[in-house]
């Protein structure tokens, strides 16, 4: 039986976000005529604080718009790795790097469950010692050309929970893992929280700390 610890990405093991750097990272290497685009980002942005658009929409446009329709997997790569490379070295917290180095010595496996792309969510685990990875996925075509566009859901919220439940299932661990600790920043990823055992809110903004304390939930400072 293997006892779980799953980890949120972004302002969790993340001091910042890691989406728009990422895509920023790209164009800025690779294209920086696609700067030209801020401004369209930037309406992409409103629109969807509009409602106007969801979440996993203005993902790929704005993936389209900085990266490209599509860019071959190669050339991603090695722009994967400078990007999680700066991560992991200016943008992991303290905190979290104590808590991967304690789950893991408990025997946990220790898992990465973000919304952002697999694309480099893949690397920045690798390099942090996470186990498994479960993420927003892309579509990847025959020529190994990755498009501007998700595969499945957006792990985010309600999709998180789901996604997770089918890893889960596909890890072969329904109803045989052990005690689940989940770790997050956000009120967003209260559906996974309320499923694991352990339910820990990480440096939180202002409702999920409200939400754990009416629940009793733990709250821990992973520093800025």
């Amino acid at each position: 039986m293997s006892d779980l610890a799953i980890y949120d990405m972004d302002r969790t093991v993340t001091k910042r976000p890691t989406y728009t750097p990422f895509l920023l990272h790209c164009a800025v290497r690779r294209s920086p005529l696609r700067l030209l685009f801020l401004p369209v980002v930037l309406l992409s942005m409103i629109a969807y604080g509009l409602s106007l658009i969801g979440r996993a929409r203005l993902k790929e446009i704005n993936h389209h718009l900085l990266i490209g329709a599509h860019i071959h997997s190669g050339e991603l790569k090695l722009l994967v790795d400078s990007f999680a490379d700066g991560q992991v070295a200016k943008n992991i917290r303290p905190g979290a790097r104590r808590a991967i180095a304690r789950d893991k010595a408990e025997g946990r496996r220790v898992v990465l469950a973000t919304a952002s792309y697999r694309l480099y969510a893949d690397a920045i685990a690798e390099r942090l010692g996470f186990d498994d990875v479960i993420g927003t996925g892309s579509v990847i075509g025959l020529d190994e050309r990755v498009h501007a566009k998700i595969a499945g859901e957006n792990c985010y919220g309600p999709a998180k929970r789901r996604m997770i439940a089918d890893w889960v299932d596909n890890s072969g661990l329904k109803g045989v893992h052990g005690h689940v600790r989940f770790y997050s920043d956000h009120v967003s990823d209260q559906p996974v929280f309320e499923w694991a055992d352990e339910a820990v809110a990480v440096n939180p903004h202002r409702k999920l700390r409200r939400l754990a304390e009416q629940r009793g939930w733990a709250i821990e400072d992973w520093g800025a």
